[in-house]
């Protein structure tokens, strides 16, 4: 290799380097630039929450964010969920502050931990912070139904947020204890949370130059004309929040069930099957992100089973209408909570419009199967009928006027012409079919 030839390529490589520092320079700086991380946390707390809020942090460390701030807006969640949630917050080496917001949104149940366990806990005017649901899914008390190990759990746990950031204990029990919810104004008189901001520039404000303690040590916050950036969820994480909508859930479960099914009864078909098996694997998925009650799977598994069996069988009867039945009862016990709730957790259910139309879509739908196959069992039986016309048996049980002929290997019921008795034994004809019953008459007599 010849001295030119090196210089050359040490030229190209210095070029490359130079433009692609050019190139990535800027991001590098703007990733690094005094910002604020915006995070929009709304609908029930589950896993995927988690995911998100754990991701967001992640991100604030690596690009430095003077402080993540969460945009709350919750009913509640799983309280396995919140610990999670909880933990992150208070482990968090960037600044965090839970904002509850816009105005009329509330951190109910389990957003009174998050937004507790923030090293800034705001709230928007109009908005609430507490217990949301002071009735238990089976219309009990509160009082009585909390009255678990659950509760006292969850009671321990917002005692030690609130001793860890320095706020209400009493008060804050009391929202697990007591369903207990505050507004604004009151939460801020009570030392529940730190101040009210009207938007998000004013928490900028008002933080601006304080104190804070974080994991990686104290800092003082500069949040004076920083660039607020809003964090988004990921695809998957955005797919995930679709599929755990309970109605939605419950309509993947019903598709999923009734596919594989079919496929069952009808094995070749594949579609319904491969169909089937992504909706009840998602169904599933959806699962973990609510709090399914397994006895409402079993009634919507069953209503899809009695469904199949009344195909099996001509006209639309019991097995029918059992299916409607567990249908609902399915659709309604899916996400209801007995005994014992937890006082994170809001109450969750699927749309009653969306049960009693999948449940009469359900009924339409299987009158019209029932209809076709029993059309398509009739049109055979009038062409085996014809077939039968004329044809030689034995009375396999006295008819009189009706009873048992044998036809070749087959046993049919058959009525004998006139009403007149035929003993067991005698020889007699097929003059008639009136679905699955023959009318016979001695071979000596001619057609009437």
């Amino acid at each position: 290799m010849t001295l030119s030839t090196v210089r050359r390529r040490v030229f190209v490589v210095v070029f490359v380097t130079m433009a692609l520092m050019g190139l990535l320079g800027p991001l590098v700086a703007r990733a690094q630039a005094p910002h604020v991380l915006i995070l929009d946390v709304s609908g029930i707390i589950n896993p995927v929450k988690v995911g998100y809020i754990s991701r967001a942090i992640e991100r604030a460390v690596q690009d430095r964010s003077t402080m993540v701030v969460i945009e709350l807006d919750t009913p509640g969640g799983l309280l396995s969920s919140t610990r999670e949630i909880v933990q992150l917050l208070l482990e968090s080496p960037v600044p965090v502050a839970v904002y509850v917001s816009p105005q009329g949104a509330g951190a109910g149940s389990a957003g009174t931990f998050i937004t507790a366990a923030a090293n800034f806990a705001v709230m928007a005017p109009g908005t609430n912070i507490g217990a949301a649901t002071p009735v238990s899914s089976t219309g009990r008390d509160l009082e009585e139904t909390l009255a678990s190990k659950i509760e006292n759990a969850a009671a321990a746990l917002i005692r030690s947020i609130a001793q860890e950031r320095g706020r209400n204990e009493e008060k804050l029990e009391e929202t697990v204890r007591e369903a207990a919810s505050f507004s604004a104004k009151e939460a801020v008189e009570f030392n529940i949370v730190d101040f009210v901001a009207e938007d998000l520039n004013g928490l900028l404000a008002h933080v601006d130059g304080l104190e804070v303690e974080t994991s990686s040590g104290s800092r003082i916050l500069d949040t004076r004309d920083v660039e607020p950036r809003r964090f988004g969820k990921n695809l998957l994480e955005l797919f995930l929040e679709v599929i755990s909508d309970p109605n939605v859930s419950f309509i993947l479960l019903t598709l999923g069930s009734l596919g594989l099914v079919i496929e069952l009864f009808n094995p070749g078909l594949i579609a319904p099957g491969v169909v089937g098996a992504i909706c009840l694997l998602l169904a599933f998925l959806a699962a973990g992100n609510l709090p399914v009650n397994w006895a409402g799977v079993v009634f919507v598994l069953l209503a899809v089973v009695l469904v199949i069996l009344e195909t099996q069988v001509s006209g639309f009867g019991i097995l029918g209408v059992g299916s409607i039945i567990s249908f609902v009862v399915g659709g309604l016990l899916l996400f209801s909570q007995f005994g014992d709730r937890s006082p994170t957790l809001p109450e969750v259910s699927v749309n009653l419009w969306l049960i009693g139309g999948m449940a009469a879509t359900l009924a339409l739908a299987l009158h019209f199967i029932v209809r076709s196959i029993h059309s398509s069992r009739m049109a055979a039986l009038e062409s085996a009928g014809r077939i039968l016309l004329g044809s030689a048996g034995i009375v396999a049980s006295d008819l009189a006027p009706r009873g048992l002929v044998r036809l070749g290997d087959e046993t049919w019921t058959a009525v004998s012409q006139d009403g007149t008795v035929i003993p067991q034994g005698e020889p007699v004809k097929v003059i008639k079919v009136d679905g699955l019953t023959l009318t016979v008459s001695p071979p000596d007599d001619t057609n009437r």
